[in-house]
């Protein structure tokens, strides 16, 4: 098989690489009014883009509960606060819908993080990490793989700041949603589509 991707990318690469975000509609979701209507465009998508923040804990042995989950597609992303809203039954069943693709990285935490909140079987999930290996990638940091197949880098300003904050500032959203599309992106450029 011939390989298309570079095993790997150096830090001096990285900081030569343009810095790419989601540029599309940004929709966060912290109410039930705001869900259905979210909910209603979800159950359209084919393809989404999947990812997860909890706020740190910078005590020993404490763990804090998934705050967000975020899914993309290519044009918008939705920001559900569950530490809000919870995890509502009808956004489980999205997650077990094994004709809706989520893609995500390291996404087994995740999964466990969201099952505890509300127990689902988790259907149609892409770990993009089980599969870059099949392309020749040895890395599997989120930063890196889009560095690899997009030719990008992605900022991770946001990664340690508080996800549970009464109101999430544009640069978490947009680190929250680059996230989860940045996702979906890859997964197109392994398979050779250009992400429309």
């Amino acid at each position: 098989m011939e390989r298309l991707f570079s095993e790997g990318v150096t830090d001096e690469d990285m900081k030569k690489l343009p810095v790419s975000q989601f540029d599309g509609q940004i929709t966060v979701v912290d109410s039930l009014d705001k869900f259905y209507p979210a909910l209603s465009q979800l159950r359209k998508a084919r393809l989404l883009g999947f990812d997860t923040e909890t706020k740190p804990s910078f005590k020993k042995g404490q763990k804090n509960r998934v705050a967000l989950l975020q899914l993309s597609d290519d044009s918008q992303a939705w920001i559900f606060r569950l530490n809000i809203i919870g995890l509502p039954p009808e956004l489980a069943h999205i997650l077990s819908d094994p004709r809706i693709t989520k893609v995500g990285v390291a996404i087994h935490d995740d999964l466990k993080a969201l099952r505890s909140l509300r127990p689902f079987e988790p259907g149609g999930f892409i770990d993009l990490q089980s599969i870059v290996a099949d392309h020749g990638i040895k890395v599997l940091g989120l930063k890196k793989l889009s560095a690899i197949v997009l030719g990008f880098s992605i900022s991770k300003s946001q990664q340690v700041t508080n996800w549970e904050t009464p109101a999430l500032t544009w640069p978490q959203q947009l680190y929250a949603a680059t996230d989860a599309w940045v996702c979906r992106m890859i997964y197109l450029g392994i398979n050779g589509h250009d992400g429309h």
